[in-house]
């Protein structure tokens, strides 16, 4: 009943995620119109950021017994039984809005490639590529466990070094091919010594071409939200079987017990009458017995 209580939790949280996102995809189509002007889309890009940023609020807030659901580390096996193999691991997907609107491939942002070292935490790093007043390019690295930096990169220079909040240092290579940076921000996701580069993770619609390309982005992130809350449906059929077998084996255990442990209910009534008859009839007798005396006391 909790893994089920904490399903429903989850995809109330998800319904409410599917809401926002339904919505910016019909602002996204407005936008894309030609029947729009720039200005419109400006006015429509405000509540466009305000319910992209309610994604992550979601996301980053929704708990159950204090547990975060959607940061991307929810894995927890729930007991279904008395043994301790009985047990059904729930994992949920994570949520927030880079991940939503993040896909595979680097294409435009001038990546070539990514590597990490053996000892790189696994997570999800955002490389931003930016240009200077000179037009030289920066990166910067930023990731939760991370100090945000930034330095100038030249052709040669691929490796980036950063260090860790509690001191130690853990290096991310990202290999970019120098001439064809441009501008714009990719994810590096670190799983397990290997890394995958996304391309950006933000959608905006405050130009026709930006409208035109968050479209199918939003589609693609409503797709995720939709597997997910499947997923989790699974999850709560499969608990609510479980948890009517678990109260039938009880029931039926119960039953079993009583056939063996408890009385015949028709025997042991009327032996009881046969007793209350017995005792009822001792009763006349004395009763009998005692009238006699009681008549020769009144003749004397």
């Amino acid at each position: 009943q909790d893994g089920i209580s904490l399903i429903q939790t989850a995809d109330g949280a998800m319904q409410e995620i599917h809401a926002i996102l339904q919505r910016m995809n019909q602002l996204a189509v407005q936008a894309a119109s030609g029947t729009y002007n720039d200005e419109d889309r400006l006015h429509l890009q405000n509540e466009f950021d305000q319910l992209s940023s309610e994604i992550d609020n979601i996301a980053l807030t929704t708990k159950f017994n204090n547990i975060l659901l959607f940061d991307g580390s929810f894995s927890r096996d729930i007991q279904t039984g008395t043994d301790a193999s009985s047990v059904l691991n729930i994992t949920i997907g994570d949520m927030t809005k880079e991940k939503l609107f993040s896909t595979d491939g680097g294409a435009g942002i001038g990546i070539t490639g990514a590597s990490v070292t053996p000892n790189m935490i696994n997570g999800d790093y955002i490389v931003r590529v930016s240009k200077d007043v000179d037009n030289d390019f920066f990166i910067d690295v930023t990731g939760w466990v991370f100090n945000q930096f930034g330095r100038k990169v030249n052709a040669s220079e691929s490796s980036l070094s950063v260090n860790r909040v509690d001191g130690q240092l853990y290096t991310l290579t990202v290999n970019f091919d120098y001439n064809s940076l441009q501008e714009g921000q990719v994810v590096v996701r670190v799983n397990n010594g290997t890394a995958t580069i996304l391309q950006p993770f933000e959608v905006s619609i405050n130009t026709l071409q930006n409208a035109q390309s968050s479209i199918a982005k939003i589609q693609n992130a409503i797709n995720i939200v939709s597997a997910e809350r499947a997923r989790l449906g699974a999850y709560q059929n499969r608990l609510e079987h479980t948890l009517n077998n678990v109260q039938n084996y009880a029931e039926n255990l119960t039953a079993s017990e009583s056939r063996i442990r408890d009385a015949d209910m028709a025997k042991e009534m009327a032996e009881l009458t046969r007793n209350q008859i017995l005792a009822e009839a001792g009763t006349a007798m004395l009763a009998q017995a005692n009238a006699l005396p009681q008549n020769i006391l009144k003749l004397l």
